[in-house]
């Protein structure tokens, strides 16, 4: 059985439109030469400069916390090799946007390289830009949803102003993913789910 079978098969990746992503955007696409062929391995992989593309089944559980939809604008903070984003332009589609924040040179550009092979980055559905993430990205705000791949010791406040209404923040903060959902200019509910592992999330 493929490791995407799987995931749905253990209840990881529920949602048709992300499991459509799953199977079109290739996890060894984005994956150094030599670890292509551990692609299907349900573990996260390094990726040079310290860090790593995530494990399978987080990315899969951090997805459907997020739900994104079509046409929407989300933020993808620590965009690392870029499968995230890549998985989000596929769903977000045409007349959606992804803005990938990568503190990392280096990384930021192999990223960008690897969602090019989809065409995101050319049809500017998917934007990677080198900065510190942490201070999200004023110049593209409000987003329908920011995603964070890296743990934060907290959820920085200009991911929170920088979110719409409505909105859905899914961060991991020490070793847990939180969703956060804000429900006024002054509100925001929080849920957390316990027992996972990140890289920390680096700041200037």
């Amino acid at each position: 059985m493929d490791l995407i079978d799987n995931l749905i098969k253990e209840g990881w990746l529920k949602t048709p439109q992300i499991i459509e992503a799953f199977r079109k955007i290739k996890r060894a696409d984005f994956m150094p030469e030599n670890m292509k062929d551990l692609a299907e391995v349900d573990e996260a992989m390094p990726i040079g400069q310290g860090q790593t593309i995530s494990q399978p089944k987080v990315v899969a559980f951090m997805l459907e916390l997020l739900e994104p939809k079509a046409g929407e604008k989300i933020l993808d903070v620590g965009s690392g090799s870029g499968w995230t984003s890549a998985l989000l332009s596929e769903i977000v589609g045409d007349k959606g946007r992804v803005v990938s924040l990568e503190l990392i040179p280096e990384l930021k550009e192999f990223g960008e390289k690897n969602a090019a092979k989809y065409g995101f980055v050319e049809k500017g559905t998917a934007q990677f830009i080198c900065c510190d993430g942490s201070k999200g990205y004023e110049e593209e705000s409000p987003f329908d949803k920011i995603l964070a791949s890296a743990a934060a010791r907290r959820v920085p406040e200009a991911w929170k102003k920088q979110l719409k209404v409505g909105g859905r923040i899914v961060a991991p903060i020490n070793s847990s993913i939180w969703l956060f959902v804000k429900k006024s200019e002054n509100e925001m509910e929080e849920k957390e789910y316990p027992g996972f592992i990140f890289v920390p999330l680096i700041e200037e």
